[in-house]
């Protein structure tokens, strides 16, 4: 990534009738909310107040007005597209006019030295024997039974329905206490240490238990702390594993399985196709990091920013689905956004060099989506996710991105053709 500045400025000058339409429209709003002895708020001709205040003070807001039409002049004028949002400087400005200075950044020139031939093969997605098994093990636990043992131990695998209350140096810690509190011995969701002492205990049996919290424990007060907890046991739940009939296929509700064959058979399917996703996900990007190799490109630091921002967003956006926001997540994890932006800077690069590549291949490969192409695409897509056509191209930021979407995805294939 250079750290060079590859601005090409642009200079656009608003004047004449633009920019006095600009100046009354500054002054009509400013008016409102200005006071001057004699006159009514809101009422201050215009000589009397830029005597008070000066003409100067119209400028910045009426600049805003007509900033708009001075980048789309300055686009207009000198044909460049830019990869990223300009950096913008006023050259000068009176009652005469304003001069913009924009300063855009254009695509960087690419070189694709190869990007055919470098057989690169995807993985086959092989299913064995033991995860097959495991999946099923997954699906008894989760529809397994639980009975209360009237007789009998605390065992593994058993949930100890608990009372409990820590002490550290006889003093009870805050959070440190619970009723019928459910814990399955074995599961390993607890103080190192607490679940083994309950192994044994029978039923309203009491206990005192001594741990130690781990170093690393979040709590900076009970960090590596010996503490002792009062342990009542109110109940022992075991779990009867469910067997392959009728009643566990009802309760599976998977069309078409009612035999532990199918449901094996079921399973194994699954399995491939999540593999099979992974692989080709990871195909691709073995694909995109050997043509990467072959690549000469200087991208200016703007564009990588720019993505970062994006990504950033993006997870933003996530960890709002979990009712989390950045503010926290930086408490949580002890960091800041300029930590963040750092993690995230090698992904960012590379979502833009891997861009700015595949487009190049579409520009040497000729290949183009037409309107038409772009318009089935967008019907067959709401379709599928049951929207209504209008709502998805909005959805996905209009019909120049689907268009976009599956150029990059026809150039992705091609790669695909090329080096197998």
């Amino acid at each position: 990534m250079t750290k060079d500045k590859k601005f090409k400025e642009v200079i656009v000058k608003i004047e004449g009738e633009d920019w006095n339409k600009a100046l009354d429209r500054a002054f009509s709003e400013k008016v409102k909310n200005t006071t001057v002895a004699g006159f009514r708020k809101g009422k201050v001709p215009r000589d009397i107040y830029e005597k008070k205040f000066g003409k100067e003070s119209l400028y910045l807001p009426a600049s805003d007005y007509v900033v708009e039409k001075a980048y789309k002049k300055a686009l207009e004028e000198s044909k460049l597209v830019p990869v990223v949002q300009p950096k913008l400087e006023v050259k000068s400005v009176d009652d005469s006019g304003i001069e913009f200075v924009f300063k855009i950044i254009t695509k960087p020139e690419i070189n694709i030295k190869k990007y055919k031939g470098l057989n690169i093969k995807p993985e086959k997605a092989n299913v064995t024997k033991e995860e097959i098994e495991h999946e099923i093990g997954h699906l008894l636990e989760k529809y397994s039974e639980t009975v209360s043992k009237e007789n009998g131990k605390v065992e593994k695998g058993n949930i100890a329905v608990i009372d409990f209350e820590g002490f550290k140096d006889k003093v009870p810690f805050e959070g440190g206490k619970a009723e019928n509190y459910e814990l399955e011995i074995g599961s390993n969701t607890f103080i190192p240490g607490f679940e083994e002492q309950l192994i044994d205990m029978k039923l309203n049996e009491e206990k005192e238990i001594e741990v130690v919290f781990p170093k690393d424990y979040p709590h900076e007060d009970l960090k590596g702390k010996k503490v002792t907890f009062n342990v009542k046991v109110n109940e022992i739940k075991e779990k009867i594993q469910r067997e392959f009939d009728k009643e566990l296929f009802e309760d599976l509700s998977i069309e078409g399985v009612d035999s532990k064959e199918k449901l094996e058979k079921h399973i194994e399917n699954t399995i491939r196709e999540q593999k099979e996703m992974e692989n080709e996900n990871k195909y691709v990007d073995s694909l995109l990091e050997a043509v990467a190799k072959n690549v000469e490109v200087d991208i200016p630091e703007e564009m990588v920013e720019e993505e970062i921002d994006r990504l950033i967003h993006r997870y933003e956006e996530q960890l709002k689905m979990q009712g989390i926001t950045l503010e926290m997540y930086y408490q949580f994890t002890k960091t800041t956004e300029k930590q963040l932006r750092a993690n995230m800077e090698k992904e960012a690069y590379n979502h833009v060099l891997y861009r700015l590549m595949l487009e190049e291949i579409a520009n040497i490969e000729k290949i183009e989506i037409s309107d038409d192409e772009a318009q089935k695409e967008a019907e067959e897509l709401a379709k599928k996710y049951q929207m209504k056509k209008d709502d998805f191209v909005k959805m996905f930021g209009g019909i120049e991105m689907v268009q976009y979407d599956l150029e990059i995805r026809k150039v992705i294939e091609l790669l695909k053709e090329y080096n197998k």
